[in-house]
């Protein structure tokens, strides 16, 4: 798992969805949008974070040097029932 994300154990439940919602990037300290799991830009880590919660502030988290702090959605938790 190098470079990969959020773990999961059925892709039963994982869908890949291409929308633009996940390629903005949200400065520490501002309200998600959407409720899932944010990746920070610098260094990876992973956060999971409520729909109008606020995204961690800057140095919430180890960070090296000169890396960037901001965050991008890389899952969306969608809250729709679905068939089970």
């Amino acid at each position: 798992m190098e470079n990969g994300m959020a773990l999961y154990q059925s892709a039963q439940f994982v869908d890949t969805w291409t929308d633009p919602e996940f390629d903005k990037i949200h400065p520490p300290r501002t309200v998600a949008p959407h409720s899932g799991i944010y990746r920070c830009v610098g260094c990876g880590v992973e956060v999971a974070v409520s729909e109008g919660h606020l995204l961690p502030p800057a140095h919430a988290h180890p960070h090296r040097l000169g890396t960037r702090e901001a965050w991008q959605m890389v899952v969306y938790a969608d809250h729709r029932p679905k068939p089970t």
